[in-house]
């Protein structure tokens, strides 16, 4: 599908490219796991410096985030509502940046190595989809950029990809 798969240099550029290979890829499939699969592979390889990334699904019989879609090492499979940064970040419906994990409260570490996660919230209304999450083995590796083209990218799949 994607024979010449590059980014520009410029940071915010390359977002906008990102998001355009990814309405691509996931347009006109309806298949959400398949969808999340693909999502997560094209940000494992668009984004530097990650160890990890993927999705954590909102179960709502179980109040919990299950493991989804991702690249990476194996991870935790359950996360409650309001622990960790991905519970808390669906929790409080907002994308959470931490510069370094182990100052976070709370923070599950599924992977020794990570170091740096943004998780943002899958919302579609008031709705709960999941979050998506991506660790790194840096610290401070997440800034204002990439917050809001993840954002973008989190929107875009909210849309396209839950009914």
């Amino acid at each position: 599908m994607f024979k010449d798969l590059s980014f520009s240099p410029d940071k915010e550029i390359s977002y906008q490219e990102l998001l355009t290979y990814l309405d691509a890829l996931i347009d006109g499939i309806d298949n959400t796991i398949s969808n999340l699969a693909n999502a997560s592979a094209l940000l494992n390889y668009f984004l530097e410096d990650i160890n990890w990334v993927g999705f954590y699904l909102y179960d709502d019989q179980l109040n919990e985030l299950l493991l989804g879609p991702f690249q990476g090492l194996p991870a935790c499979t359950n996360i409650p509502l309001g622990k960790g940064v991905c519970g808390v970040s669906a929790e409080r419906k907002e994308t959470i940046v931490v510069p370094d994990v182990h100052e976070f409260p709370g923070h599950i570490a599924c992977d020794a190595r990570s170091q740096s996660e943004i998780v943002v919230p899958l919302f579609k209304g008031n709705q709960l989809h999941g979050v998506l999450d991506i660790d790194s083995p840096l610290k401070n590796r997440f800034d204002e950029i990439d917050k809001v083209g993840l954002i973008k990218v989190a929107e875009l799949i909210t849309n396209k990809v839950f009914k």
